[in-house]
């Protein structure tokens, strides 16, 4: 029996019932979301730091001139929106008036509402809904209703759905295009997992998702749509879901997947990675300074990140119990105690050439050469705000401009990182975001002797089934 897709009315149009996840600072661009849009699905750009172009297409890198952290952040949230504004009218364009067209923001980024607002205005009757995670974003219908488009909040389970509902959605029900459920083991990028949730413990999202339904048909929202997203590769795999009373209406959203294709922005040095990917390949860790675990391919940024922590040991200012060795460090002399198998510890690391002690929130050391602690005391001082509250830097988007906490240095600069990766850097080197079936390129017939589909063939391709 053939594999038969059905459309789906999403956003006010009947389309495809095929999503193209968002993925934030300038890898989700116009080309890439128009051309999904384009061949009947619905495109997702990123307004996540999105890349602003001049009149010949080329990208305008932003260079900040701030002294301070909250002028970077002026400037930062400025070139978002405007960047947002150039990708959503790249994606028209591209688009041609098919398919739908979202916008996906991250609620704890830094100034998410004013770059959602700003490109909402810039882009009128361009953007037909509006993405939303990374947080509880409760603000969200309020702020799709002022623009009278549909809102689509991205959950990884019933019980944050039913606070999102009953706290602000109920207000505002007849703008819910659908509920993205995005597996907190499976999905590429930052991942939902609560305090209650073990990363190495992944639970079937069948379960998962069929308790959304129910809460959500508690609510009446019998027809509106769930965005199943992560882990989706070859829909086949998932047709019991389809034309199924537990799960009700159902779409499915593509992140990974189109990183390879001809219209993605991503170097060729990238796309060639994905291919080789295997297995295991992609890591759940909890570095982000975001402080959500994320799924990011396991290369050298990350294996530096791993390292880094291992070297890590417990002090206290006065010696009490077992931390009775006095240990000094940095350019005063800061003496503090350890326990005499932590001291051992710190012995040799700086004998291996870590010579740098570095203080995180937790009353804890890490060690780093001199040329890494260089790097992370200026990356911290180059922040620019990217994030609500950053665990890297202590930045965060108040009165104070600070978290009130330490600058945490077993995390990174995740706005640095991921600029250099999206524009050209080797990815070997930066955080490679990917979803969990990443590894599924290198043993996909359709991609055989490198082949790069073009996004309108990966969606023929997908609607067959395989």
């Amino acid at each position: 029996m053939a594999f038969e897709l059905q459309p789906i009315m999403i956003s006010g149009k009947e389309v495809l019932p095929l999503i193209e996840g968002g993925k934030g600072v300038a890898v989700s661009t116009g080309l890439s979301s128009g051309a999904w849009a384009a061949a009947g699905g619905v495109g997702t750009f990123s307004a996540v730091n999105a890349d602003s172009v001049d009149a010949d297409g080329n990208i305008i890198r932003t260079v900040y001139a701030g002294k301070s952290r909250i002028q970077r952040f002026d400037e930062l949230v400025n070139q978002a929106i405007q960047g947002g504004i150039n990708q959503a009218h790249i994606a028209h364009e591209v688009s041609g008036g098919q398919g739908r067209m979202h916008m996906n923001v991250l609620w704890e980024m830094g100034g998410a509402e004013r770059v959602l607002e700003g490109v909402m205005n810039g882009a009128k009757g361009m953007i037909h809904g509006i993405t939303c995670g990374a947080g509880m974003p409760f603000r969200l219908a309020a702020l799709a209703a002022k623009y009278q488009v549909h809102y689509y909040p991205i959950i990884s389970s019933a019980r944050a759905f039913r606070a999102l509902w009953l706290r602000s959605y109920r207000k505002l029900p007849d703008l819910l295009g659908g509920v993205v459920y995005e597996d907190p083991w499976l999905a590429g990028g930052h991942n939902g997992l609560s305090n209650s949730e073990s990363p190495d413990n992944p639970e079937d999202p069948y379960p998962r998702v069929a308790a959304l339904r129910k809460t959500m048909n508690e609510f009446g929202l019998h027809q509106t749509p769930i965005v199943m997203a992560g882990g989706v590769w070859f829909l086949r795999e998932w047709s019991n879901w389809l034309n199924n009373p537990e799960i009700g209406p159902i779409t499915f959203q593509y992140g990974t997947r189109p990183l390879l294709t001809q219209e993605s922005p991503i170097s060729a040095v990238w796309k060639k990675r994905l291919i080789t990917l295997k297995e295991g390949d992609i890591k759940l860790n909890r570095f982000s300074p975001t402080g959500f675990y994320s799924s990011a391919v396991y290369n050298s940024f990350l294996h530096e990140l791993y390292e880094r922590s291992d070297r890590e040991v417990a002090f206290v200012d006065h010696p009490t119990g077992d931390h009775i060795a006095e240990f000094s460090f940095g350019v005063r002399n800061k003496q503090v105690y350890l326990t005499q198998h932590d001291l051992k510890l710190a012995k040799e690391y700086i004998a291996d050439g870590f010579t740098k002690a570095l203080t995180t929130p937790d009353s804890t050391l890490i060690f780093a050469t001199a040329d890494k602690a260089s790097q992370i005391r200026q990356d911290q001082l180059d922040c620019m705000g990217c994030l609500s509250q950053c665990q890297f830097s202590n930045w965060a988007a108040n009165d104070k401009g600070t978290t009130g906490r330490k600058s945490d240095p077993r995390s990174f600069c995740i706005q640095k990182t991921l600029q250099e990766i999206a524009h050209g850097a080797n990815p070997d080197e930066h955080l490679m975001f990917a979803g969990h079936a990443a590894y599924r390129f290198s043993e996909d017939p359709f991609y055989a002797n490198g082949f790069v589909p073009t996004v309108k063939e990966l969606v023929d391709r997908i609607c067959t089934g395989n």
